[in-house]
């Protein structure tokens, strides 16, 4: 039998698609290889969002490249966020490259091969629509599409059938799941106001939003979470213009999902904001953080007041907090303090 050996470089998303590569070669008759020396095929699964990422696939494949000189080598298939150059660039950048496979074409046909057997992580959507200016997603993977709410939850009860307990939804956008028609320019504009719903939207928006109202994503938090084998869910990356109101409220009621919130800071000026088109200001940024972050309290009767010390002094929660509200509070930034002490 043919082997494979999978290199990975990247994020959580070019963790999963590996996994489903995995999947895809096991069902063809493939075992997996101990190290890629000993491989008949090499799959690169290449991150792009930095150049020091190309640098390191780039020195990878020199690597092996030098390993095999005067000898027959294993086939060297390139995937991942690379391939957003074109044939002609790639292969002057790789000339090792034998084949390139676009990630649009790993899909779910078979089941991915998961190392940890405790957590899994499950893509909800693929690429991107927002084109920051400085990012190469929406151009490496495509534009925004989710997979079906349906064939989300049939993944994850196999996954809680098979003893796993822990799951992260993926996505480039994750709390956009299910709203790419709606228009990512509407979207950061409801965004900016304060308080917004989904049941605000105008009529003559209403058809690209769900008619109860409530974010596709809360409401695939709220089905996971019947689920009774799986006792965490966590779900990234977030981008601030949809992070709704009732997104946090779920966080808030839901026990199975994670408090952990992955929420990039970008930037805190309003024209470097501008220039990268990330649709919101600092204030709106600002705002959103009033509604999430809290200072930790020991409330008795619970279990981490049982079970847990808070190692964290009152003086030191004072300290931070100051050091937070100053930043927030500063002299320069045009609007009203965001942080009122309690």
């Amino acid at each position: 039998m043919k082997s494979y050996f999978i290199k990975t470089f990247g994020c959580q998303a070019n963790k999963s698609d590996s996994e489903r590569i995995e999947g895809d070669y096991q069902a063809r008759g493939y075992v997996v290889s101990s190290s890629w020396q000993m491989a008949d095929e090499i799959i690169v699964n290449t991150c792009a969002v930095r150049q020091r990422a190309e640098d390191r696939v780039k020195g990878f494949l020199l690597n092996v490249e030098k390993h095999f000189a005067g000898q027959s080598r294993p086939k060297i298939i390139l995937t991942g966020c690379m391939v957003h150059h074109s044939p002609t660039t790639l292969r002057q950048l790789l000339p090792q490259v034998d084949e390139v496979l676009p990630i649009g074409e790993v899909g779910f046909n078979s089941p991915a091969v998961r190392h940890d057997k405790v957590h899994a992580w499950v893509p909800i959507s693929t690429g991107c629509n927002s084109f920051c200016t400085f990012c190469i997603v929406p151009y490496s993977r495509g534009r925004e599409k989710s997979r079906p709410l349906e064939d989300i939850l049939v993944e994850v009860n196999k996954l809680a059938d098979d003893g796993y307990k822990e799951i992260t939804l993926i996505g480039q956008n994750v709390n956009s799941y299910g709203l790419e028609k709606a228009g990512i320019g509407y979207r950061k504009l409801l965004m900016s106001r304060q308080g917004f719903a989904l049941t605000d939207i105008p009529s003559n928006q209403s058809q690209y939003f769900p008619p109860d109202g409530i974010p596709p994503l809360v409401t695939l938090l709220k089905k996971i979470s019947q689920i009774p084998q799986i006792e965490k869910i966590n779900f990234m990356t977030s981008n601030p213009w949809d992070f709704w109101d009732e997104l946090i409220d779920e966080i808030a009621t839901n026990k199975k999902i994670d408090r952990f919130i992955h929420l990039p800071v970008q930037s805190g000026s309003d024209r470097v904001l501008y220039l990268m088109n990330r649709g919101y200001t600092s204030a709106d940024y600002l705002s959103l953080i009033c509604k999430i972050i809290a200072q930790y309290s020991p409330r008795p009767g619970t279990a981490s007041h049982r079970i847990y010390q808070d190692e964290v002094t009152s003086q030191i929660k004072k300290a931070r907090w100051q050091v937070l509200e100053n930043l927030i509070n500063r002299k320069n930034l045009k609007t009203r303090p965001l942080i009122r002490k309690s």
